[in-house]
């Protein structure tokens, strides 16, 4: 069977091999050449509205701080002192008059300029006014933050422009959050990745969900850095807890869902844990008032039992991946073309790491 590359045509597609799916290698590449090269979903706006207000996270294996500084700007540092690497937060917070490292107490201001640095007076050449914190990319959008600590990936509006035009007149800023669930899952990320990139296998592990989308009526369309399956939905006898109204499957390289329904948006950030392990997030966001929190309170089960479906079905494939009887099967054409643009993403990131 030939080799895929990232220039094999859909017609001709293979899926990524089994190899890129288990081991410390493979998991230390994904970090490297695919978390540490995108934008990566890492808050809330609601989370930085005020002064000091701040979030912390990891991008790839870089350790990220996102604060709001006095002027109204948020900024976007590798949560890292200068001195000997310790953390300048360890956890998300409220109002922070400054940054003060966790380990030997050096203080920075919110703008990521070193204030102090206690006891440094013997240090000979020692100038607190020409360290700072290294600056990351940082971007708010509907209501959602984002950073990238690459500055050769793709700008912010390259990779998420055309969504909010696409859903119009949808506003996903004025939903407002509700709640955060998540699953540890016996897959590797790029399998529940793969899983959500394709509606191929709705009639056969969603029975529910396959009542409420019609699934002949199922497309996808590809776009530079994203893709976005969408379907009418079918609210047989007025029981659906998905209603009438289209739904709308965004997936944004590498790891961010953003699904969109009527009077609600849930964003799935997938997150590698491991070898063979990732964690989903799931943000809920409805409308503000009665309707949505009724909307709220019917479709979480329903939710609930999607997303134990996926589970069940994902740690499956991995344990078939990780068995040595499967390398790399044809894909789909009419169901899987998302699948492939993801898969030919990947392989262009590879390629490009190896040859860093």
């Amino acid at each position: 069977m030939p080799t895929a590359t990232p220039t094999t045509p859909l017609e001709l597609a293979t899926a990524l091999p089994a190899r890129h799916y288990a081991g410390e290698a493979a998991h230390a590449r994904d970090l490297r050449a695919v978390f540490g090269r995108s934008w990566q979903l890492v808050a809330r706006a609601d989370q930085l509205e005020g002064a000091g207000d701040h979030v912390v996270d990891t991008v790839g294996r870089l350790p990220v701080l996102v604060v709001r500084g006095a002027d109204g700007t948020l900024r976007a540092f590798a949560n890292v002192c200068r001195h000997r690497a310790g953390p300048l937060a360890l956890c998300n917070g409220r109002g922070a008059r400054a940054l003060t490292c966790k380990y030997h107490g050096w203080t920075y201001t919110l703008e990521g300029q070193l204030r102090s640095a206690p006891e440094m007076q013997g240090a000979k050449d020692f100038d607190v006014a020409g360290i700072r914190l290294p600056a990351l990319r940082v971007a708010q959008w509907q209501g959602l933050v984002f950073v990238c600590a690459d500055d050769a990936a793709p700008g912010f509006d390259e990779v998420y422009g055309g969504i909010a035009e696409r859903i119009a007149p949808i506003d996903l800023a004025a939903l407002r959050f509700a709640r955060r669930d998540h699953y540890d899952i016996a897959c590797d990320w790029k399998v529940y990745v793969d899983n959500f990139l394709e509606g191929y296998h709705l009639p056969h592990v969603h029975p529910g969900l396959s009542k409420v989308l019609d699934y002949r009526a199922y497309d996808t369309e590809l776009l530079s850095w994203k893709s976005l399956q969408h379907s009418p939905l079918r609210d047989a006898g007025g029981t659906s807890a998905y209603g009438e109204g289209q739904a709308f499957y965004w997936f944004v390289y590498p790891n961010v869902m953003l699904n969109i329904l009527p009077g609600r948006l849930q964003t799935n950030r997938v997150l590698p844990l491991g070898p063979g392990r990732c964690r989903v997030e799931f943000d809920y966001f409805y409308a503000p008032g009665p309707a949505g929190e009724a909307l709220a309170a019917v479709d979480r089960g329903f939710s609930d039992e999607v997303q134990a479906e996926d589970i069940a079905i994902c740690e499956a494939v991995q344990r078939g991946l990780e068995s040595g009887s499967y390398d790399a099967g044809r894909l789909c054409p009419k169901r899987e073309s998302a699948l492939w643009h993801f898969h030919q993403q990947l392989r262009a990131a590879y390629a490009a790491d190896e040859a860093a």
